[in-house]
């Protein structure tokens, strides 16, 4: 565990613990979500690939225009 790490679960602890549950249960969520969302890049690697060489093919035929913000 690195020190900040540390220092927060320190800091934490000091809470109430109905803070400490709440801190514990949005933590969990981030940590969760952040397995959720590697897994699905990681499963859709290939698909990212393909529409990122179907992109570039379509831009070396002509068919793609440049992005206006302006006009957005």
């Amino acid at each position: 565990m690195t020190q900040l790490l540390e220092q927060a679960f320190a800091e934490a602890a000091k809470l109430p613990d109905l803070q400490q549950n709440r801190l514990a249960k949005w933590l969990m969520g981030e940590l969760l979500a952040e397995k959720k969302w590697d897994s699905s890049f990681a499963e859709s690697e290939n698909l990212l690939e393909e529409l990122a060489n179907e992109a570039l093919k379509e831009h070396r035929a002509g068919k793609t225009k440049p992005l206006m913000l302006d006009k957005l």
